[in-house]
């Protein structure tokens, strides 16, 4: 299993999200976050931004499905613009149901 971790655009989030549930990953999790990247913030006029908004994305799917919600995300959040965000992969070794205690991988 592995945990896919999207810093998109926040006004991207919705198309990424039904995306994500048509093509059957219905299981995510949605936090809004601030922070910068290569563009290191944003001037406009005499004004510096240095964190701008983005939506954290994260879900996780099975090793066989990782490639296709990549290209899911990156698919429906690009813009071709900079600051269109980052996608992280982590190993997932192990989860558990908190109600049951139940391992469920």
């Amino acid at each position: 299993m592995k945990m896919i971790r999207a810093f998109i655009r926040p006004e991207k989030e919705q198309e990424v999200v039904l995306a994500l549930e048509g093509a059957g990953f219905p299981s995510l999790t949605k936090i809004p976050v601030f922070g910068r990247g290569k563009q290191k913030g944003l001037t406009v006029g005499p004004v510096h931004y240095d964190e701008l908004p983005k939506t954290m994305i994260m879900t996780v799917v099975s090793n066989e499905d990782t490639d296709r919600v990549i290209n899911i995300i990156q698919d429906k959040a690009r813009t071709g613009f900079i600051g269109d965000g980052k996608i992280f992969i982590s190993p997932v070794e192990s989860a558990y149901t908190v109600r049951t205690g139940e391992a469920s991988l």
